[in-house]
């Protein structure tokens, strides 16, 4: 058992909570009451536990009692505690000048998908549902209107986009924002140090409130609903993918069609050829930046926006100013009570004026949130309205004609203009949905539920934008397809709801959660949440799903197949991990490895990078194994990524030692959030780490020190004597083989250096003299094999299905998984790692 205690703060009615233990249960062996084990059994608190200051799992059969003592000290945890006040920097006071050109990249960037929707909503609507009247004509139009408003206006604009993870949208921000107010992820390598970090430090809900506590409590016990809700994300982010292959299809084949009123001689053909052309012109420049398009592009869609609510407003002057009454929500009843199959069966075609709406919160990284509510309520949602309201009234004046309704209802002298502008915000469009994609897909790569794939950086100042060439091509490859095998409007805005409406049902079930387990709102709020959003989206989903044998159901397989990559490497790389943990080595077995094998230390840095959050990776004893000599300093590097969008500099790098001080063998921890860039070289990275690990070492001897509290025999051996003690007191040998060689030739160089380095400071005032030397002898030692140089130890560990496994785990591990891991982004591909320092060796666990 372990008792936990927590400091908190009171504000405003909420708790800033930092999770603390207050006091530990420890095992004491009945004949020395120094030798302590902790057995806190919660393996997301602490590390494996300690015998003598080593990180063991192994247990002496000897008899034990349960005592009582303080807060246990861990490195890791002092760490993370160090910079506890570090906040993210604010943004810097907006001028007027600053904040015109923000409005433009926000245009540029977030609302050309639901901008173009007017070109083709009430084409697909009136296919299926063809107008017998224009009380027809009012109702459909009552219908885009009230949907305008309940999906992107008030579900998204007002209520979503508020559930951001601290600036950071998309379905992969909603489910790390859960799981940082509830132990429901299932990422392997999680530890308590990870929620100290300051990003993590979040407003949560108060501990009074039992809906919540017993929600959290409810998810956190239950693996079945861990694993849908890692489902329901992994669906909400293969619909985003799918939405951005047929986001370019759906908007640039609707704007080419306008060129058959144009050009009457123009053919199906024609319009499929252009649209190809158009669609690789696209792609091809998606690696230009996007604040550098945003900014180039804003004023074409701001004109474009003008002069859709423009040309509103002269077709209901010119032809029938009476779709107004469509404001009078009692004329979509009427329309449903006319002929409820066939309304139902528009619903598919309505629901197209609210594409771009998952665009607007996925793109949420590029912009603040107040930017894109004002942007969309004040000059978005009204140049849609009266772009609407001016083709209902064109079609009320010319008995429904409703071919290329958008185009048609353009006067003839400004045609060719208007054509022009329409083209370029169907290509704006989609690089919109194109953008959002890429960011849903590095933050799924982050989390570990993506294959690693190469991430470019297209801007230096804004650190979000980014751009995957491998998706890039992907989505290019999948839209010529769409538009090559269906070439047909109609069938592909069908495909379109389908995408659209999936990605908005996953998104209101989390957003449910979030306002259940967060924001602890009032019951009948969030039942009149999900009754109107999720009611809504459920009918809307059964209308598209009518016109799935159409050829839409291509657009299925597309997001069924992401899915399907994600899973298989979600389990694979879980099983991976878990596989990893149960062989890991115990110190006795090294030990004895470093002994028999007769290894000696050679001057230099290892830096040996594994996916190991505690203990010593198998992969080393291939290494001791291998190699007849270690370097003098070895360190267990482990990248993680935690379920932040950035973690602080200063609070990047996590230090431990995993043996005796002797065995100068460290873990480094490197944390990153799924919105950091991976941007070090290897010159960086070496530099701030060796700079992390010095300060580590600093601070360590500084606190042995405190925990002495002046005891002239603690401590005040150097780093050649046999004896140590660690932070408990416990007293233990240092008889280390793996350093035996190498202490004789570093001998004689500690004089000279220390000298060196005494001579330009003052002596120092310490009443631990002792401490001081052994700590300046490790410094020294750092130095040296600093200057030595460091090297790259990569082990390549694959899992193979064992034979007895069934059929389904064999396709999956050994074919599926392999392949996908064979075909990957490797590791060590973001450090620039000159092959000259790299060791690899390559291992095999069958699971």
């Amino acid at each position: 058992m372990a008792e936990e205690g927590g400091s908190s703060k009171n504000n405003g009615g909420l708790t800033s909570v930092d999770s603390v233990d207050s006091f530990r249960w420890v095992f004491q062996d009945a004949d020395d009451s120094d030798s302590e084990i902790d057995i806190n059994n919660d393996v997301q608190q602490e590390d494996l536990p300690l015998r003598n200051g080593v990180e063991s799992e192994d247990e002496d059969n000897v008899e034990y009692r349960l005592i009582r003592t303080g807060p246990r000290v861990d490195s890791l945890d002092v760490e993370t505690l160090e910079v506890s006040g570090a906040q993210r920097i604010d943004l810097e006071d907006i001028t007027f000048s600053k904040s015109i050109k923000l409005a433009f990249q926000t245009l540029g960037v977030v609302f050309g998908d639901v901008g173009t929707s007017p070109l083709y909503t009430f084409n697909v609507m009136f296919n299926k549902a063809p107008i017998e009247g224009n009380e027809d004509i009012i109702g459909a139009l009552s219908l885009v209107i009230y949907t305008l408003i309940l999906i992107p206006l008030i579900k998204y604009a007002l209520i979503v986009l508020l559930a951001n993870d601290d600036g950071e949208g998309g379905t992969f921000a909603l489910y790390s924002l859960i799981c940082r107010h509830a132990k429901v992820s299932l990422l392997p390598n999680q530890l308590a140090s990870d929620t100290r970090i300051s990003s993590f430090k979040l407003k949560v809900p108060s501990a009074e409130l039992e809906r919540s506590l017993r929600i959290k409590e409810r998810l956190e016990a239950s693996l079945g609903l861990k694993k849908l809700l890692l489902m329901l994300v992994l669906a909400g982010t293969s619909m985003v993918i799918a939405d951005g292959v047929v986001t370019p299809a759906m908007s640039v084949m609707s704007a080419v069609r306008g060129l058959k009123l144009g050009v009457p001689m123009v053919e199906e053909d024609h319009v499929v050829m252009i649209s190809v052309a158009y669609l690789i012109v696209l792609f091809s420049v998606q690696r230009i930046g996007t604040s550098k398009i945003g900014l180039a592009i804003g004023p074409a869609l701001f004109l474009w926006f003008c002069s859709l609510g423009g040309i509103g407003i002269y077709n209901l002057v010119k032809h029938d100013s009476s779709v107004l009454k469509a404001f009078n929500p009692v004329h979509i009843y009427y329309y449903f009570k006319r002929d409820s199959a066939k309304a139902l069966y528009s619903l598919g075609g309505c629901l197209l004026c609210a594409t771009g709406s998952e665009a607007m919160f996925a793109d949420l990284c590029y912009f603040s949130v107040g930017a894109i509510q004002l942007i969309f309520a004040f000059l978005v949602l009204p140049c849609l309205l009266l772009g609407y309201l001016g083709q209902a009234a064109y079609l009320m004046n010319n008995n429904g004609h409703a071919h290329q309704t958008f185009f048609s209802s353009i006067p003839n002298e400004i045609f060719w203009p208007m054509y022009l502008i329409a083209n370029i915000a169907a290509l704006i469009a989609s690089r919109t949905m194109t953008t959002a994609t890429f960011s849903c897909v590095k933050q799924s790569i982050a989390l570990g539920c993506f294959p690693r794939l190469k991430i470019i950086h297209t801007s230096r100042k804004f650190m979000g934008q980014i751009y995957i060439p491998v998706m890039n091509w992907f989505l290019l490859a999948s839209a010529l397809l769409l538009v090559c095998f269906i070439a047909n409007t109609e069938e592909i805005g069908n495909a379109y709801g389908i995408a659209e409406v999936g990605v908005m049902m996953m998104t209101t079930i989390l957003v449910i959660l979030v306002m259940l387990l967060i924001w602890q709102t009032n019951i009948i709020l969030v039942l009149l949440f999900s009754t109107v959003f999720l009611g809504l989206e459920v009918i809307f989903f059964s209308s598209v799903l009518r016109g799935i044998r159409d050829g839409s159901w291509l657009i299925l397989v597309f997001a069924m197949v992401a899915y399907f990559i994600m899973y298989i490497w979600n389990y694979g790389s879980k099983l991976k991990y878990e596989t990893e943990v149960k062989k890991k080595m115990s110190m006795d077995i090294m030990r004895q490895l470093g002994s028999n094998l007769g290894t000696v230390r050679a001057p230099g840095i290892g830096l040996l990078y594994n996916e190991l959050a505690k203990g010593v990776p198998t992969i080393f004893g291939q290494f001791l194994a291998t190699l007849p000599a270690i370097h003098s300093m070895i360190v267990f590097v482990c990248i993680k990524n935690v379920p932040v969008p950035f973690v602080p500099p200063s609070e990047r790098f996590l230090f431990r030692r995993v043996c005796p001080r002797s065995y100068h063998i460290f873990r480094c921890i490197a944390r990153y959030g799924y919105k950091d860039v991976h941007r070090e070289n290897h010159q960086l990275f070496e530099q701030l780490l060796i700079e992390s690990l010095e300060k580590f070492i600093r601070r360590e001897a500084k606190e042995r020190s405190l925990e002495s509290d002046g005891d002239d025999d603690t401590d005040s051996e150097d780093e050649s004597s046999r004896v140590l003690r660690d932070l408990n007191g416990t007293v233990y040998s240092l008889g280390a083989p793996l350093l035996s060689k190498y202490k004789s030739k570093t001998t004689t160089k500690r004089p000279v250096i220390s000298e060196a380095s005494t001579s330009h400071e003052p002596p120092k005032d310490s009443t631990n003299p002792g401490q001081d030397k052994s700590l300046e002898n490790e410094l020294t030692l750092l130095h040296i094999a600093k200057e030595s140089g460091v090297v790259y130890l990569l082990g390549h560990v694959s899992i193979r299905a064992r034979k007895d496994s069934c059929f389904t785990k064999k396709l999956a591990i050994n074919y599926f998984y392999a392949f996908l891991r064979k075909n990957c982004r490797r590791g060590i591909a973001t450090l620039s790692v000159p092959h000259t320092r790299l060791l690899e060796v390559a291992i095999t666990h069958m699971v």
